[in-house]
């Protein structure tokens, strides 16, 4: 009688843990133990699947919303955008709404972008989110559009040593400085590569809760975090889709990976749905392996850039509006380089290049020697080992 009653209590035991760990309901009121959806075999996620369309749940919904990162990426744009309109309207830009579009205050989208106004998102908050001193960076960006609005004072000026106004096509202040390019690399970097990489791909954010929905969605916050991922890098439905021989099809980070690191270019929408299946299939090993590889591509992508932007510099020997359209992209790239953390980026090597390059002469790009380029050249091969 006693070996019956053990017979039975492991039988019940048996089928109570099979209970917990096949449990995968897709209620959003019921709270799932262990495995939340049906685990996605990885051989089916080709290269062309749309991210948006490949991960549903039980009954077909789709659990994928990229808003929140669209948005900081439209965000992104508009600021670029309202930058270009000072060269193209001979119309000076605000510096204040450039901050508020950085904050999302004070209503300062207009036109296409109107509908960000309410978003209910930013971009301040999410730039240099990682490092210890973000305010520091932070008012380093707002700076950086008091600049763009001073030099764009003298838009309908011709620009020369010690005078800002248009050089060629480009809008430089008194020192050479185009400052809209300055602004879109730093964002790269400050916004799209520290919160990418340092923020939603952290050790702390891929171990958040992954059985349980965020209340009233269809999604749990780590498929939520890799979903803005992929908004934040791209407009398109498929990453590098739109790609072809001279055009990457992509903007900003998504366009720089392409220019300058196109072998990484073609691992990265790959690696976006591996890693989403990965979180679907609750595998942290698969999961982690993915956002390493994201976040060394666009480390190498910045790196690279920083480094061909200066080899431009040189090759571009006779044009000055040239010379100071890439050395401002370089200089942005060079800033970003401090958000390279897996390669051991900080500020202090990115200060430490731009002080010599560039700070500490009193005209800026005027004073630009190829001395100068290739001990930042060098340093950044050092770092990055790069060889080519």
């Amino acid at each position: 009688m006693r070996q019956q009653i053990l017979s039975i209590t492991l039988l019940s035991a048996s089928f109570f843990a099979f209970g917990l760990t096949a449990c995968n309901s897709d209620d959003p009121n019921v709270e799932p133990t262990v495995q939340l959806r049906k685990t996605i075999d990885y051989a089916t996620l080709k290269d062309t699947v749309t991210y948006a369309n490949a991960f549903v749940d039980g009954k077909g919904a789709k659990t994928v919303d990229l808003t929140n990162g669209s948005n900081r990426l439209l965000m992104f744009r508009a600021i670029n955008t309202y930058n270009t309109t000072a060269v193209s309207t001979l119309t000076p830009v605000d510096a204040t709404v450039l901050k508020n579009m950085f904050a999302n205050s004070s209503g300062p989208f207009s036109g296409t972008f109107a509908a960000l106004n309410s978003a209910g998102v930013q971009l301040r908050t999410v730039t240099a989110s990682s490092v210890a001193d973000a305010e520091k960076e932070r008012q380093a960006i707002e700076a950086g559009f008091t600049e763009m609005a001073n030099a764009s004072k003298s838009v309908s000026m011709t620009a020369a040593e010690g005078k800002a106004g248009k050089l060629g096509t480009y809008l430089v202040d008194a020192k050479g400085i185009e400052w809209a390019q300055i602004i879109q690399k730093n964002l790269i970097g400050a916004f799209q590569l520290d919160y990418i990489g340092n923020v939603l791909l952290s050790d702390k954010n891929l171990s958040l809760d992954n059985t349980t929905l965020v209340a009233g969605k269809n999604y749990t916050q780590l498929e939520q975090n890799w979903d803005e991922i992929f908004g934040i890098l791209t407009a398109n439905p498929v990453y590098g889709g739109k790609a072809t021989a001279t055009s990457s099809g992509e903007s900003f980070m998504g366009s720089y990976i392409w220019e300058f690191n196109k072998e990484g270019f073609a691992k990265i929408h790959p690696a976006l749905l591996k890693g989403r299946a990965a979180i679907v299939n609750n595998d942290a090993a698969t999961l982690k392996a993915q956002a390493t590889l994201i976040r060394q591509e666009m480390e190498k992508a910045v790196a690279a850039s920083a480094l061909g932007y200066m080899t431009k510099w040189k090759t571009n020997a006779t044009n000055d509006a040239a010379r100071a359209h890439v050395f401002a992209e370089g200089m942005g790239f060079i800033y970003s380089l401090r958000f390279a953390t897996l390669a051991g980026g900080d500020a202090a090597f990115s200060e430490g290049i731009l002080t010599p390059l560039v700070y500490s002469a009193p005209n800026g790009f005027w004073g630009l020697t190829n001395a100068k380029i290739d001990a930042a050249s060098a340093a950044i091969r050092t770092k990055f080992t790069i060889t080519n």
